[in-house]
Order: C-alpha cells, then structure tokens, then sequence
C-alpha cells in the first residue's frame, strides 16, 4: 500500500493513476474523514471515471509514503503522522519551491527521505472533479543518507501509475531547475491575474525579466548549481511559458481561491537565500512582497469579489 499525505490536486492524480486499492490517503490529526473519497478523474486524452481512495487507518503500515501537501503546510502534515510509521518507510516530497524539503531533512535525517520534481498537470476546477491537464516527467531522487540507495526501487515501485517516472541522484540540481522556471512564470500570474503565455507581453514582466533572471543567474552560480547566463535563463523561462501559454499557475489559482501561496518558498526562498550569500535581489524581492500584499488581500475579500479589482484597476 502506498499512502499519500495530502488529498489536493497532485495527491488526488498518484491515486487515480495508481491500480485500484494500490493507494490510500493519510488523514491528519485533526481530520475526520469517512471510509472513502469518491471523485470524478478526467485523464489527459481519456474517459472520465470515478475513482475511489480510501482512508488509511492506525492498523495500516503503507510501505511508501508520498507528501503532497503545498510547501508551508508539509513540515506541520509530516510532524503530525510520521511517529506512526516505520522508521525505514521511505517518505518523497513533491512540494515546489525550495526551503521545505530542507526543513523535513534536517528534523529527519535518519530517516529515508526523497524529493521528487514533477511536469505532471493537474487541477480540480470542482471539488469532486480531477482533471489531469497535461502529462510530464517526474524525477525522484534521495535527500537523506538513509535515501541513497532508494530512488531506483521507489521508481520501480512507482511505475505501475503509468506516468513517466526517473530516478536522479542529484535531486537538487532538478528542483532548482523548477525552481527558476516557477519564479520567471508564477507570481507574474498571480499579479496579473492571467495564464501563463500572457505575462510575456506585460510592461511588468518585460521591465523585470532580465534583473529577475541576472539575479537567478548569481544565485544558481554561488550555490554551486551551475553556470548559466541570464539570457540563458530567459530563454528556459519563456519556453516553458509559449508551451504551457493556455495554462493557469498554482499561484494564480491560489490567489483566485483566496488560498495561501507559496510565493515564500519560491522568489521568497531566493530572496533569503541572496541574503545569506550576500547577493542583492531587489526583483525577487518585489515580486514576493506584491504576491505576498495579493495575497492576503485575496483571503481577506474572498467573498465572491475579484481580489484584483482594487489592486489593478487600469488592467483589461
């Protein structure tokens, strides 16, 4: 059996796509949840179904556990159940963003823990519908000693989902990849209330872009993850924009929600992390405050209101 913490969007896919009674949802301390979760499942390019996960119980011993909980609520999700579990169950983060999987690793480093980075699409634009948006890759690679010789096995483990699944040793050279192309796209998104492919024509977007990724650049170089230029950066950036134009960012979606984002573990976590090198990142910087300001302006008037309407009032 395969447990999964956290019942959103990315938890909801690894257990459509997972044979049948393969998976079950780990419920935390404070819910209550019935025998099952029932849902509707539309496949990339496929029928719609219904799926049925069940709820594991303090008799159940999964033999793998994914955490797919946003990155501010994973430490908090995992500190509440993971004394229940073997210590050598094996635990895969799928959180984006950086500064999560750091925290989890250094409370647990005897423990087994992985980090997966994925391309995998998913949303659920109602509460009992899933639908797989696009498909992707997900890489899975070790994060603690315990973890080193894990990743083939998970992967093995993971395969009969029928997504496309690697094994990476280095890991964090893949997160930080997302990472870069989570702070040149999301909280562009999220400000301008638009998906993905349309920030590239924003006076916003084009007066910030290049001191965005000048910044990315440096902090890629001085946390010894390579050595690409800005231009470079640009590039990736704007690629992955024109190929996923249609689509709206988990931040954006977040945002419109009035749900928190996780700005701070994205241009956030860039920014602390230009602090502690001593690199200037007034971009990133910008970008998390105004995300940060939307945000809790978004919560605050998520009455049926359009958290954008007094905070850009010239947009179209």
């Amino acid at each position: 059996m395969i447990g999964i913490l956290g019942a959103g969007a990315l938890g909801r896919l690894w257990a459509a796509c997972l044979p049948a009674g393969r998976a079950g949802f780990i419920p935390r301390p404070a819910e209550l949840p019935g025998a099952n979760t029932r849902y509707r499942f539309r496949p990339f390019d496929g029928q719609e179904t219904t799926v049925d996960v069940p709820w594991l119980g303090p008799e159940d011993a999964p033999e793998l556990i994914l955490v797919t909980t946003k990155a501010g609520s994973t430490f908090e999700a995992i500190a509440g159940v993971i004394d229940r579990f073997a210590r050598h169950t094996p635990v895969v983060l799928f959180q984006n963003g950086m500064g999560s999987q750091q925290a989890v690793v250094a409370q647990w480093p005897d423990r087994p823990i992985l980090a997966a980075s994925t391309t995998e699409g998913a949303n659920r634009p109602e509460p009992d519908l899933l639908v797989h948006a696009g498909t992707g890759d997900t890489w899975i690679g070790p994060m603690t000693e315990p973890a080193q010789g894990l990743p083939g096995t998970t992967v093995n483990f993971l395969n009969t989902s029928g997504l496309t699944i690697h094994a990476e040793q280095d890991i964090v050279q893949r997160l930080w990849q997302k990472l870069i192309i989570n702070a040149g796209i999301n909280p562009y998104t999220a400000l301008l209330d638009c998906p993905n492919g349309d920030i590239l024509a924003s006076s916003l977007y084009q007066g910030t872009i290049n001191g965005l990724c000048h910044e990315l650049s440096a902090l890629m170089r001085a946390s010894g993850q390579g050595e690409d230029a800005p231009d470079a950066l640009r590039q990736r950036i704007e690629t992955v924009a024109h190929n996923t134009a249609g689509n709206t960012s988990s931040m954006r979606a977040d945002v419109l929600k009035g749900r928190t984002t996780e700005i701070d573990f994205i241009n956030g976590y860039l920014t602390r992390l230009g602090k502690q090198l001593g690199i200037n990142t007034p971009v990133n910087q910008m970008l998390t405050q105004r995300v940060q300001q939307l945000s809790s302006h978004s919560q605050e008037q998520h009455d049926g209101q359009s958290p954008f309407q007094d905070l850009h009032p010239h947009r179209r």
